[in-house]
């Protein structure tokens, strides 16, 4: 018989594709210039490699973290969880050119130990980061970042990120499983 009749499934629109390939979780990436700092929502990034920890994201040119990130070369990616999750969204929906987003949503900055970018207290992990690779800016809005420091509140033993799936739908990851595997963790060298 043949496959094609077989299968009930529809096509997908190809502009909704990124729905189903959402890279991980939400974050809220910090940076600062000349004293100001800004955060904005993000959701397209990905690992890029284990160690050191590298991390690709792509930022819209039309955005006002774009312009700090190409300036100055650094910022801290920021994990929130679940609890924050419409201040998440809030900062997503407000511009850090008119907005100063660490008062307006009741974030709180602390300073960051590498990077001039602050981290923000209420989320459960923050990662500073520096630009190491910008030859994907011009074309795709795509930075490559190196993790260079890295911080996690301990006293949260199971965290639920949010996941963005588009048009204001959110997945909030639950329940972990365990399967056998024969990768060496990364985690034990």
């Amino acid at each position: 018989m043949n496959a094609k009749c077989q299968m009930k499934k529809t096509t997908f629109p190809l502009s909704q594709v990124y729905r189903l390939l959402e890279p991980g979780p939400v974050v809220m990436v910090t940076t600062a210039r000349a004293g100001r700092a800004n955060i904005m929502t993000l959701s397209w990034h990905t690992m890029m490699e284990f160690e050191p920890p590298i991390v690709g994201c792509v930022i819209s040119n039309r955005n006002y973290s774009f312009e700090i990130l190409k300036a100055t070369r650094e910022c801290v990616i920021n994990i929130p969880t679940v609890e924050l999750a419409e201040t998440v969204v809030g900062c997503g929906n407000a511009s850090g050119r008119r907005v100063d987003k660490f008062k307006a949503f009741g974030l709180t900055p602390v300073a960051a130990s590498v990077v001039e970018a602050p981290l923000i207290a209420e989320c459960y992990a923050n990662l500073e980061c520096r630009v190491i690779d910008r030859k994907l800016v011009t074309q795709y809005n795509f930075f490559v970042l190196e993790v260079v420091k890295a911080w996690i509140d301990p006293a949260r033993k199971h965290p639920r990120t949010i996941h963005h799936q588009g048009e204001g739908v959110f997945m909030v990851a639950g329940r972990t499983i365990n399967l056998p595997s024969r990768i060496i963790s990364r985690a034990g060298k």
